[in-house]
């Protein structure tokens, strides 16, 4: 699976791309497109051992 940074679907070199991995959402920018990802991030936590079970969008 590809996924769709950009309009062109071609890859980008490393100063392109900004990742801002925030409190609420994490944000994707490229470079001449704008932001193209703004998604809610998810932490789950196990209540008893209080240690990481995943993260994701």
């Amino acid at each position: 699976m590809f996924w769709p940074f950009s309009k062109s679907n071609s890859f980008f070199p490393a100063n392109a791309i900004a990742v801002d991995l925030g409190t609420a959402n994490t944000l994707i920018y490229v470079k001449g497109e704008g932001i193209v990802l703004n998604e809610p991030s998810v932490v789950a936590l196990d209540r008893e051992t209080k240690k990481l079970k995943g993260v994701g969008l």
